[in-house]
């Protein structure tokens, strides 16, 4: 049997290269998360399957989850998301914890769907929460963070907008303007979830076969459709504009424009999280027409923790995919060209020169320069093809001459230049060359080394 090359359905193979990508996403999001106090935390992979039926059904444990039993016989899921795992860790230490809390984490999920652009079955995904805040300010903090992101990116305003609602406005719309039944709201939320994918028709048709005779004749339907035409709070329905949940986003507005943040647009049809959002809710859509969709988002949701037989802690967060991230910066071709991360590739000259290189090249990466060291006894015209094929800018030569006069040739594969250096010379060249402050070999070593 001749065993396929290829990753599970849904996962990916990450080669160097591809790892560099992934690592300069993770430390630009670090940087920003703990520029804001934001603080990193993990936990199991495994949960009990319990955890995520508290806020979901056994159809979707069932569909979307790997779910199996542990030789205990015990039901376990492998994670889909982070919100009930860190709701619980904060549950078990409730009373013990200062708050608020400003927690991060860029955990390895799971879930079974049909793969498609930006879902993949297995992906990585920054969680960012503040735990005991009650006001906008916490919401407001969310969103500045989800922006500060995009920006280190190199992201400008034009390339994404900010799309927010709150569910406390929604649950008035449907409830006291329309004067829909608990079925029909979670229904016809359901159905606004997903307008943008089905034609107008079939989505007027749906939202109608929702309304009683009594409802229909009343307008119900007319006036959702002129509802989901608001593009602004003035906008909507007389009453709207004295409510604490219209008074809220209005401030959320205001504290977003001193923020700097300008690309914010209230979306009356936004329908995020049904299950457990409470009240501002946001997503982050990219503008690119090859990616015009929803890449991140998140929200108010202060009653999870509650869940688990304490007092509910008031939490705003937001998860952050790195597929759609990914296709983000791809597509606006904000991806820098990301070199390796080897610094030199050493090449022997000569027999039995490995034993005695050993102290020269201790010093160097105690220096801080990371080598690569070919002991293949390959041709030098080979050795030097594989650095270059490995992307690694510069060359070592030592042999018995350099390690006599302690003066050894570096080599630019990029300029062609070539020049001998002391150790100390290498060392800042190399060290230069990885920072960028100056041009690689820009000086020579052939005067004495300063």
């Amino acid at each position: 049997m001749t065993l396929s090359t290829q990753p599970y359905k849904g996962a990916r193979d990450f080669y160097p290269e591809d790892k560099r990508i992934q690592n300069y996403m993770f430390s630009t999001m670090r940087q920003v998360c703990e520029s804001f106090g934001y603080e990193p935390y993990d936990a199991p992979i495994l949960e009990p399957t319990d955890l995520f039926l508290a806020k979901g059904n056994q159809e979707i444990i069932d569909e979307q989850t790997y779910t199996f039993q542990d030789r205990g016989k015990r039901s376990v899921t492998i994670r889909t998301e982070m919100t009930p795992t860190v709701s619980r860790m904060v549950a078990a230490k409730r009373q013990e914890l200062a708050y608020p809390l400003r927690w991060y984490s860029i955990p390895n999920l799971w879930r079974y769907e049909r793969t498609q652009r930006g879902r993949l079955r297995e992906f990585w995904q920054l969680n960012v929460d503040i735990f005991g805040v009650q006001g906008i300010e916490a919401d407001h903090e969310m969103i500045v963070v989800a922006d500060r992101i995009m920006k280190a990116f190199g992201a400008t305003p034009d390339m994404y907008t900010v799309r927010v609602n709150s569910r406390q406005l929604t649950n008035w719309l449907f409830g006291t303007y329309l004067k829909l039944s608990e079925t029909q709201q979670s229904t016809i939320i359901r159905l606004i979830d997903r307008m943008h994918k089905i034609e107008q028709d079939s989505f007027i048709a749906q939202a109608d076969a929702i309304f009683t005779p009594e409802q229909r004749e009343s307008g119900a339907l007319d006036s959702l459709l002129q509802l989901l035409k608001a593009e602004k709070l003035n906008d909507l329905p007389s009453g709207a504009e004295k409510l604490p949940s219209v008074l809220g986003l209005m401030q959320l507005q205001d504290l977003l424009d001193a923020s700097h943040v300008t690309n914010v647009k209230f979306d009356v049809s936004l329908m995020r999280g049904f299950d457990y959002y409470t009240d501002v809710v946001f997503e982050v859509f990219d503008t690119d027409p090859s990616n015009n969709r929803a890449m991140f988002g998140g929200g108010r949701y202060d009653g999870l923790v509650g869940l688990f037989g304490v007092e509910p802690v008031p939490t705003v967060g937001f998860g952050m995919g790195d597929v759609t991230l990914q296709n983000f910066l791809e597509a606006h071709e904000l991806l820098p060209k990301l070199q390796t991360e080897v610094d030199a590739y050493v090449i022997l000259l000569g027999e039995n020169t490995y034993e005695q290189v050993q102290p020269v090249l201790d010093t160097l990466r105690a220096e801080g320069v990371r080598l690569a060291v070919d002991t293949t006894g390959r041709k030098v015209e080979k050795q030097i093809k594989a650095a270059s094929k490995k992307g690694i800018e510069h060359v070592i030569f030592i042999g018995e001459t350099e390690l006599a006069d302690k003066r050894y040739k570096l080599k630019n594969l990029v300029s062609g230049k070539e020049d001998s250096h002391s150790v100390e010379r290498i060392v800042a060249n190399l060290l230069d060359s990885r920072r960028g402050h100056i041009a690689p070999n820009a000086s020579s070593d052939n005067d004495q080394d300063a």
